[in-house]
């Protein structure tokens, strides 16, 4: 527990050792994956663990690991009888996110997109990309975004495919695959690998 606990902002400390006293679930640190920050599972024998990817920032990993938490509490009232993201998620969610949404554990520039998140949470933060790129400033380690690209820029997604990016729209980026010239929206919290050459389109 003290290895996860490093990982929070100090004054969010005790209230997250509180909720887990007493608990029978395990918290185990992984490297980075790309398609996910943490998961809660059980196995068939009732066993019961939350994994987080290590290399979170403070306070993006304590915001999943209360999301994960959520998770452990509605399995312990309702077990598998209700949506992953259903109600009873999103109750249990806010309710033990609130205590935490002040000045002295997150930011100004996060509390303000974390609070309007909180009213209504979706699935996974990386869902509200206003929220997504507060938090990604941060970041441990420099990475790139869409949302840092000029027009006409040259740029690997992660799933090693090319393209260009053509224009920013409403809310995402077109782009244009290389190799197959279709269409495709990005949105703007998209980690990416900035290719300097540019090409125009």
């Amino acid at each position: 527990m003290n290895d996860v606990l490093e990982k929070i902002p100090i004054y969010s400390k005790d209230y997250v050792r509180g909720i887990f006293e007493n608990e029978d679930i395990l918290i185990k640190l992984k490297k980075n994956r790309k398609t996910k920050h943490g998961d809660f599972s059980v196995d068939k024998n009732g066993y019961k663990k939350i994994t987080i990817n290590s290399d979170l920032n403070p306070y993006r990993f304590l915001i999943t690991l209360l999301h994960e938490i959520s998770h452990f509490l509605v399995f312990k009232d309702y077990g598998f009888n209700v949506k992953p993201h259903g109600i009873e998620w999103k109750r249990t969610f806010k309710k033990i996110l609130l205590p935490v949404l002040n000045d002295k554990i997150f930011p100004d520039k996060i509390l303000k997109p974390l609070a309007r998140y909180a009213i209504n949470p979706k699935a996974s933060t990386d869902s509200d990309s206003r929220l997504c790129l507060v938090l990604n400033q941060f970041n441990l380690e420099k990475k790139n975004y869409i949302s840092d690209l000029k027009i006409n820029s040259k740029f690997t997604a992660i799933n090693g495919r090319e393209y260009i990016f053509l224009k920013k729209l409403r809310k995402r980026y077109q782009c244009i695959e290389i190799q197959t010239n279709r269409i495709y929206l990005f949105n703007a919290n998209a980690e990416i690998i900035i290719n300097h050459e540019k090409k125009k389109y």
